[in-house]
């Protein structure tokens, strides 16, 4: 009897990872830029093929900490394209080239922010507040993995 109880908990756990957002089916660009606050700080995913890959100098947070390896590129899908960023690491200093190369395909679980929301976005002058630049919407990486979906087996 203990053992079906702990079958059932487990089945009702793994049934609920796609409602958590775990197994996410990817949604397009375009989806984000029509409704930008629909997705702000929701986690989504993404396919597309990097453009623009431009590593960033450090910069600094407000609480003092440098960080390092931070980058930027843009996601080009077929609907439109939107600013990634890649923040790095904190505190350890290192030199480290971005994760991507122009031109490749990738999905992106990243994390939306939009604009008129607060908080800080990524850019070439490294970290800034929402509120100098309006209509900053950005995806902030949280883990980018290769597709091989145009490689057909023989």
């Amino acid at each position: 009897m203990k053992l079906v109880s702990i079958l059932i908990g487990l089945w009702l756990n793994w049934a609920a990872l796609p409602s958590l957002g775990l197994a996410a089916d990817p949604i397009t660009v375009r989806e984000i830029l029509d409704e930008p606050s629909r997705f702000h700080l929701r986690q989504v995913t993404l396919h597309g093929t990097v453009r623009n890959v431009q590593p960033l100098d450090p910069y600094t947070l407000p609480a003092g900490t440098t960080c390092y390896g931070a980058y930027l590129f843009y996601l080009e899908d077929e609907t439109a394209s939107i600013n990634v960023a890649a923040f790095g690491l904190c505190g350890i200093p290192m030199v480290k080239d971005p994760d991507v190369e122009d031109g490749a395909r990738i999905e992106l679980q990243a994390t939306v922010q939009a604009p008129s929301h607060g908080g800080y976005y990524l850019s070439f002058q490294g970290l800034k507040v929402v509120g100098e630049r309006e209509g900053v919407v950005q995806a902030v990486a949280d883990r980018i993995t290769p597709l091989f979906d145009d490689i057909r087996p023989q």
